[in-house]
């Protein structure tokens, strides 16, 4: 959805009603993500009203608000039946407050009593949208029965961008892109990644959840984290499946000089500094470095923090390893961040794949002889992963890959392609609830 004009969004009626607060925050974060590409969490930490709402609202909100953004053509399509003729571009409040009332509707199961009530008169709490308040009350009484079909057939690929659902198609073909896109489509589960030594199934009966193939601890919705047991003895760290596969593939070992550029919000930089190795963290951001800290506070665990561009940081002495989650398109976390495919256009793939060769050939030179490098990305763009690998060790003398074997990811051989590198993708592991996509290749300094 476009306005014809970005307008300057207006704020609700002051002191609205307790039970509004966090629709208001959700329409207000779902406005920033498709008016101007305002990451979501940013959006909704930005509201007035964030910082005193009580943490079930907050994840009410943002659970409301990553419903509208991922399945923004499903819901369009829903409303179509019940509204005689589109809103006008003018109108962009009330359209996507319709949006909102559809998503609690039709995918978070709120009584439709509740649900509409709440956004009749959330829509007349501001002048920009007053003037649809009566429509907003017809449309969505009638929305579960006219509409619910629409959404339930709705093609997944109408809920991307059009210039990514044409990428998946030409990347992956209709089949597995529809497939994609379905799987991006749906809440993500809570994945967990246990501590070295900590019990994973005894953690896993305490959630209500089970332990996947590859050792992560897994439930099915992700609730309030800090109330899970174990969270303040820091024996686990919230990390999806996909991403601690990196990490495991670089094996490190105690005493080894390791290095994770791009390190925050600091998930393997846990799995390396529980391994007994001398890691390094390197971010560019210090507001997420500081992340990095919090996360090994809570944890007990020990890594050297360092502020710097990746690309410029010299270690004091040739490392052994490194790890490069380099910044990315982020395409193939759109479960978990499904803002990321309105937050990039397509043109951002090139520039950003210009800042991965760049810290690619950086990380490479900071190798001792011998050493291993992992560079992964959250994409699913190939210019992000697989040409990106192949361009480097064409340009990169002494540089070779590293097949990763079936053995080193059990559940997962599927994912390994015939070069030797991983490609994870949504649509994998259906049965156990999905993961995010990654692409990981392992290379070898020689000696």
């Amino acid at each position: 959805m476009s306005a014809s004009k970005p307008r300057r969004p207006s704020r609700p009626a002051p002191d609205l009603p307790s039970h509004l607060i966090a629709r208001a925050a959700a329409l207000a974060a779902v406005r920033g993500v498709f008016e101007s590409g305002t990451p979501l969490d940013a959006g909704l930490a930005g509201r007035p009203e964030w910082a005193g709402m009580e943490a079930r609202d907050r994840a009410f909100a943002r659970a409301l608000a990553a419903a509208v953004i991922r399945r923004p053509g499903a819901l369009d399509a829903a409303l179509s039946a019940v509204l005689d003729r589109p809103l006008p571009e003018t109108a962009l409040r009330a359209r996507l407050a319709l949006r909102c009332g559809a998503a609690e509707l039709l995918i978070l199961s709120t009584p439709p009593h509740a649900a509409v009530d709440a956004w009749v008169e959330l829509m007349g709490a501001s002048p920009e949208s007053a003037g649809f308040r009566r429509l907003a009350n017809a449309v969505l009484r009638r929305l579960k029965g006219r509409g619910g079909p629409l959404f339930e057939q709705a093609d997944p690929l109408d809920d991307l961008p059009a210039w990514l659902a044409a990428r998946w198609r030409r990347s992956y073909g209709e089949g597995a892109a529809r497939a994609m896109a379905k799987a991006s489509s749906v809440a993500p589960p809570l994945d967990l990644t246990p501590r070295p030594g900590e019990d994973a199934a005894a953690l896993a009966a305490a959630i209500g959840g089970a332990v996947l193939p590859t050792g992560t601890v897994r439930r099915e919705g992700i609730g309030l984290v800090e109330e899970l047991p174990g969270f303040e003895a820091g024996r686990w760290w919230v990390q999806d499946a996909a991403a601690a596969l990196p990490a495991r593939l670089l094996d490190a070992r105690p005493g080894e000089l390791v290095a994770d550029l791009c390190a925050a919000p600091g998930g393997k930089t846990l799995q390396l500094a529980a391994t007994g190795a001398d890691v390094t963290a390197v971010e560019l951001s210090a507001r997420r470095l500081r992340r990095v800290e919090v996360n090994l506070a809570r944890t007990g665990l020990a890594a050297r923090l360092v502020e710097a561009d990746a690309a410029e940081w010299r270690p004091e002495a040739p490392l052994d390893a490194v790890l490069l989650d380099a910044p990315c398109t982020a395409t193939g976390t759109l479960r978990r961040r499904p803002d990321a495919a309105w937050a990039k256009s397509e043109s951002d793939i090139e520039a950003l794949a210009a800042i991965q060769s760049r810290l690619l050939d950086a990380a490479f030179d900071r190798l001792k002889p011998g050493g291993r490098l992992i560079y992964c990305t959250c994409s699913l763009e190939p210019e992000e992963g697989e040409a990106q690998i192949t361009a480097f060790l064409e340009r990169t003398p002494g540089a070779a890959l590293d097949r990763v074997r079936a053995e080193e990811l059990p559940g997962l051989g599927g994912a390994i392609a015939d070069e030797g590198w991983v490609r994870t993708r949504p649509d994998m592991w259906p049965g156990e609830g999905g993961l995010d996509g990654f692409f990981i290749a392992r290379i070898v300094r020689a000696p």
